[in-house]
């Protein structure tokens, strides 16, 4: 069973692991999302991460498809008091309406509501800045919310940290609830914005960590190390400029040795060496098929030393 973490210093309690729910109405249909969904918390694991945009990328798709599918999956397996959802308001969604804007944090929550079939959300998270918005209108706005018993705990991504402790010092001053959840990119090759821009403010304001990309859209998965292997997967195209390269290539080669003394795959080093950082609380990552959950459930419990720390930290170093 998974040991469950608190999240923050609040009463909200996470699995080491979030699944990333942003392949359900993407890349599974809907019978898929349960199976992996079944899968994923049949051990105790019980931490979600969604958006209203996912997957508004989709020809066809609005946003709110994989809300949709996981408020469908809540009602029929009946468990809604045994999950910890995430969702997020602020990215454009395929009618356009985008930010953070009082009225539209408001009308957004509505919806998420509505489409996971629920009372309350868990976390509900600022996608990405508006820089239109005063923090003080947003954080007033978010609090409404806490209020009013729609959303428990408040989380942030995409928004600079400058921005991130303005909205702090705000709700601070004004005794309201301010974020206590940070969703960055951070992963084995993903380093230097986190560390260099967020990591000092994490651990002065003692907020969570869920990164997001924790496995670099596949690529430290291992199954991208040539040109021929883009074509595998929807995300492959997206792989050769980012991650293909000499550093990309040594972060792999380092995987390779601690996954072979280890006897583990890619992606459970990739997660196990975040959850070994003491400023990570519980990294995001997808799978598509059962096979893949259970690798994500196995890096939980996967112990590497320090040595193996240091060889991948080494390999990953700018």
């Amino acid at each position: 069973m998974a040991n469950l973490i608190s999240l923050s210093n609040t009463d909200i309690k996470v699995s080491p692991i979030c699944f990333g729910g942003n392949v359900f109405g993407w890349t599974l249909n809907e019978q898929q999302s349960f199976e992996v969904l079944d899968a994923f918390t049949a051990t105790g694991f019980n931490f979600i991460d969604t958006a209203n945009v996912y997957s508004a990328w989709i020809p066809g798709n609005s946003g709110g498809e994989s809300e949709t599918i996981i408020g469908k999956w809540m009602k029929a397996r009946k468990n809604r008091d045994q999950i910890v959802i995430g969702t997020k308001v602020g990215m454009q969604m395929g009618d356009g309406s985008k930010g953070l804007a009082p009225a539209y944090i408001k009308k957004s929550v509505e919806d998420s509501l509505r489409r996971l079939q629920t009372d309350y959300i868990d976390l509900y998270y600022s996608h990405e800045d508006d820089p239109t918005v005063e923090v003080e209108e947003i954080m007033v706005a978010f609090n409404d919310l806490i209020k009013e018993g729609k959303v428990r705990e408040l989380g942030v991504s995409n928004t600079s940290a400058k921005r991130i402790q303005e909205s702090l010092d705000f709700t601070k001053r004004n005794h309201l609830k301010g974020y206590i959840n940070l969703q960055p990119l951070y992963n084995l090759y993903d380093r230097q914005g986190f560390e260099n821009e967020y990591l000092k403010l994490v651990q002065e304001e003692k907020l969570a960590v869920t990164p997001y990309f924790s496995l670099a859209s596949g690529f430290l998965t291992g199954k991208y190390r040539t040109e021929e292997d883009l074509s595998k997967s929807q995300r492959g195209g997206g792989i050769k400029n980012k991650y293909l390269n000499d550093r990309g290539l040594q972060i792999l080669s380092a995987m390779d040795q601690v996954a072979k003394e280890v006897n583990a795959s890619l992606s459970e080093i990739a997660l196990a060496w975040q959850l070994h950082k003491s400023y990570i609380t519980s990294p995001i990552a997808s799978a598509t098929n059962v096979n893949q959950v259970q690798s994500l459930l196995n890096a939980a419990s996967l112990q590497l030393t320090q040595e193996q720390i240091a060889i991948l930290d080494n390999a990953s170093k700018l």
